[in-house]
């Protein structure tokens, strides 16, 4: 079942570029949810060791957010995830999950098809800021990843995010609901840049939450 949730061929090369760019301590983690033409394709920054899946020892499925919180209550708000399920991912500690409910989860975010993935796959053990360098070396990856996937849309969560995929500085504000086509291989991919909704960005969660519902209600 992991295998219908996940692109299966291209882990390899990222565990390889966890050596290089990672915390030697914690593996990468792939991106997860529905890989046959979902509606839309959530693109976050780079993981990190608060993610549960993160740890060696996880045998289960490695996405991005297991044991968090807050991108499940901002999914959840803008129509993305089930509020039942969400209230169960708030009643657990971090320790709390395990595989099952990991791919509960991943299945739920399926059913709504949308797939989640980091342009950065190098899990780091904290959330210090990673160098654009270091993103750079996952493109070519993230760019392979997007035509065995084929969204329909593309969000790009944060400016440093939406400047790589566009190759060119992003200002935020000038993006709101907008987006710009990236082309792959012949393949044409609209991205739309949107405010970071977590961590330091959750002071834009609000913007972010009100373009995104805008946008799905526009292009999905």
């Amino acid at each position: 079942m992991i295998a219908k949730l996940q692109v299966e061929k291209l882990k390899k090369k990222f565990d390889e570029l966890q050596a290089i760019y990672g915390d030697k301590n914690l593996d990468a983690i792939y991106g997860a949810g529905e890989i046959c033409n979902p509606k839309i394709c959530l693109v976050f920054m780079n993981p990190t060791g608060k993610n549960v899946s993160a740890d060696k020892d996880w045998k289960g499925l490695k996405a991005p957010w297991l044991g968090t919180k807050n991108v499940w209550r901002f999914l959840s708000r803008v129509g993305l995830f089930d509020k039942s399920l969400l209230f169960e991912i708030e009643q657990k500690k971090p320790k709390e999950w395990d595989y099952d409910f990991a791919e509960r989860v991943y299945k739920e975010v399926k059913r709504n098809s949308v797939y989640i993935t980091n342009l950065c796959k190098a899990t780091q053990k904290d959330a210090k800021p990673v160098s654009s360098k270091v993103f750079k070396k996952y493109l070519d990856l993230f760019k392979e990843e997007m035509l065995i996937v084929k969204p329909k849309i593309i969000i790009a969560f944060g400016s440093q995010v939406a400047s790589l995929l566009l190759n060119k500085n992003v200002s935020l504000p000038r993006y709101r609901e907008k987006y710009e086509e990236v082309k792959i291989n012949g393949e044409v991919f609209k991205v739309f840049p949107v405010y970071y909704p977590l961590g330091q960005g959750m002071k834009n969660i609000k913007i972010a939450e009100s373009d995104l519902k805008k946008i799905l209600q526009k292009y999905v």
